[in-house]
């Protein structure tokens, strides 16, 4: 998701999809544990995700 589109959520939204994009982290590396993960470079796109939204959430809370 892009960083335009995450600006236009409120904090519990990003909350949401901070939680959403951990689980699917974590699906992702169980996957990779057990080798049923076929394309690895996605864990870096959702990695990168979590962070972009993150900074985004920690922006609006601290514009309160």
């Amino acid at each position: 998701m892009k960083a335009s589109e995450l600006r236009q959520k409120d904090v519990a939204a990003l909350q949401t999809e901070v939680k959403e994009l951990q689980k699917a982290h974590f699906a992702m590396r169980m996957q990779k544990a057990t080798q049923q993960l076929n394309n690895t470079a996605q864990m870096r796109v959702t990695r990168r995700s979590i962070a972009r939204a993150k900074t985004i959430l920690a922006q609006k809370q601290a514009a309160k």
